[in-house]
């Protein structure tokens, strides 16, 4: 199977209080070690809410 030639990987973005997955991004594994955390809009809690990565 050939390599692919880009580090990124689409990961969800999972809101902290109905556990929803609401966003997808790119996380370039190589350079950001840490777990990703953004203050999104979730769409069924109506608010703004923290979005952590969540698993694959």
């Amino acid at each position: 199977m050939a390599k692919s030639k880009f580090s990124e990987y689409l990961i969800r973005m999972k809101c902290s209080e109905c556990k929803r997955v609401n966003y997808y991004t790119r996380k370039n594994k190589k350079k950001v070690e840490r777990k990703l955390e953004y203050k999104k809009h979730c769409k069924w809690c109506r608010k703004h809410t923290v979005h952590k990565e969540g698993k694959k």
